[in-house]
C-alpha cells in the first residue's frame, strides 16, 4: 500500500516547506530539520548548517524518501488491513514520530484496538527540547491539530478483534 496523493499533499501542507535548515522547535531548540519537516539530525542545527543553501530537488528527494521510509515502517509493523485513510494517517504519524515512536500505536492496531490507537495518537503531543543543557518535555502546540487529524480515522473505526477484517 502507498500513501495517497491527497495524503501526501495534506502532509506537505501540514509540514510547510521551509527552504532552509532550521531547528524544529525554534532557534537553538529541538532538532535540525529541512524542507517538509525532514530530520537532518537530533539536536539544533550548527551555524554552518544554518548557512547551507537548500535546493528544491533536495527537499523533494528528502520528502519522497521519508514518506517511503514511513510507508515501509507501517507495512513492516502493521499486520491487519487498513483503509486508505487509516494508512495515510499512520504514515503521517510515522513520518513525524518515526517507527520507534509509533511502536505502541502499531501494537494497538495489530490487536484490533483501533479506538485506543487513535487515543494514543491524539495524545502524542509531547516533545523534548533542550533548555539550559537539559532535555525538558513540553507540549508542542503545533502537534495538537495534526494529531487530531491523524487519529480521526482510528477513533471513528469500530474496535476489531485481532485477525478480523476492517472495511
Amino acid at each position: 500500500m502507498f500513501m495517497s496523493s491527497a495524503g501526501k499533499l495534506r502532509l506537505q501542507n501540514r509540514e510547510k516547506k521551509i527552504m532552509a535548515y532550521y531547528d524544529d522547535m525554534g532557534p537553538g531548540k529541538g532538532n535540525c530539520t529541512v524542507g517538509y519537516g525532514s530530520l537532518v539530525h537530533r539536536n539544533p542545527c550548527t551555524p554552518d548548517e544554518l548557512k547551507t543553501p537548500v535546493t528544491q530537488e533536495m527537499v523533494s528527494n528528502l520528502f519522497s524518501a521519508n514518506v517511503r521510509d514511513a510507508e515501509k515502517a507501517v507495512e513492516r509493523n502493521v499486520r491487519v488491513p487498513l483503509t486508505q485513510a487509516q494508512f495515510d494517517a499512520l504514515v503521517s504519524y510515522t513520518f513525524n514520530r518515526g517507527a520507534t515512536g509509533a511502536r505502541s500505536v502499531y501494537r494497538l492496531i495489530n490487536r484490533g484496538e483501533f479506538h485506543e490507537a487513535g487515543l494514543e495518537m491524539r495524545n502524542s503531543t509531547m516533545v523534548k527540547v533542550r533548555k539550559k543543557g537539559k532535555l525538558v518535555p513540553v507540549i508542542a502546540r503545533g502537534l495538537i491539530d495534526r494529531r487530531t487529524e491523524e487519529s480521526a480515522p482510528f477513533l471513528a473505526a469500530p474496535t476489531q478483534k485481532a485477525g478480523s477484517t476492517v472495511q
